[in-house]
């Protein structure tokens, strides 16, 4: 059994710790940056000392996983390298999509084997669910021993795993970014437009729900290029007009129109939906605004 410590227990640690607890894994310590938080990880957890002293928590854990946010890692690391623990046969993660494991490199002297380990999923509170990481991906980089030992992990909760470079990390990190992030904020966008309409939030949501969900059928079921549907693919120019003027009294959802729609353009372009002579006149339509 391997024992698993969580440095930063946050949403994403707390989950992965309790997903990793049902899986053979023993969580042995876990640290917040309160005790109070520290408590409630390891309630939601079912095991584990918390603590609010990192070096004491990495000392209990072969595996020693630090999902604390990007901009700590860091200091976490120095903090951790400078109490002078035996490193020797530790495996290191750190769970940034955007930074690589060289961040680790201070541990990584002092023995122990490091990778970084990116879950590409979002995680908006902690959650007790064991099968919460089922058919979810980790992106994988750092030494050869580190990242078996992260695909086992992965493997025991279900997930699956493929290697990126270091230096495509961040490119990564901005795909997730905006497949995750920005989907929710164009989703409000969308939304804020229904309320113009009189329909609540809850409403809004509820009527844009089958479409989303359809949408994303299509784009796992068909090639995305074909799932693309909507004016542009048609070269609809007098609705795409009503569209854009409809927008001028919502000059933040404009803007986000006219760049979504240059992209679908390009798509369309290449996919030879529509005629050069439509092209050229959405190209001149969008390129007005």
């Amino acid at each position: 059994m391997k024992g698993v410590a969580i440095i930063g227990a946050g949403r994403l640690g707390t989950s992965l710790a309790y997903a990793l607890s049902k899986k053979g894994y023993t969580i042995t310590a876990l640290s917040c940056r309160s005790m109070d938080s520290a408590e409630e990880s390891r309630q939601t957890i079912g095991q584990g000392r918390a603590s609010s002293d990192n070096v004491r928590t990495a000392k209990r854990g072969e595996i020693v996983i630090l999902s604390v946010p990007d901009d700590e890692i860091e200091s976490v690391v120095e903090d951790l390298a400078r109490a002078g623990s035996d490193w020797e046969e530790k495996v290191v993660f750190h769970c940034s999509g955007m930074l690589d494991s060289n961040l680790l490199d201070a541990l990584r002297a002092l023995g122990a084997r490091t990778a970084s380990v990116h879950p590409c999923m979002s995680f908006p509170e902690k959650q007790r669910t064991q099968d919460l990481f089922q058919g979810i991906y980790f992106a994988l980089e750092g030494e050869d021993q580190a990242v078996a030992a992260a695909k086992d992990m992965i493997d025991a909760i279900g997930g699956l795993h493929f290697m990126i470079r270091p230096e495509d990390k961040t490119c990564y990190h901005t795909a997730c970014s905006m497949a995750s992030n920005m989907s929710v904020a164009l989703l409000y966008t969308a939304v804020s437009l229904l309320g113009q309409c009189g329909l609540s939030e809850d409403s809004a949501k509820k009527v844009l729900r089958p479409l989303l969900e359809g949408t994303l059928r299509n784009v796992n079921k068909i090639d995305i290029f074909k799932a693309l549907t909507g004016p542009v693919t048609r070269g609809d120019l007098i609705t795409i007009q009503k569209h854009l003027t409809e927008l001028e009294k919502f000059p933040s959802a404009r803007r986000i129109y006219i760049d979504l729609a240059k992209q679908a353009l390009e798509m369309t372009r290449r996919e030879k939906k529509i005629s050069d002579k439509k092209i050229r006149s959405l190209e001149a339509l969008l390129g007005r605004e």
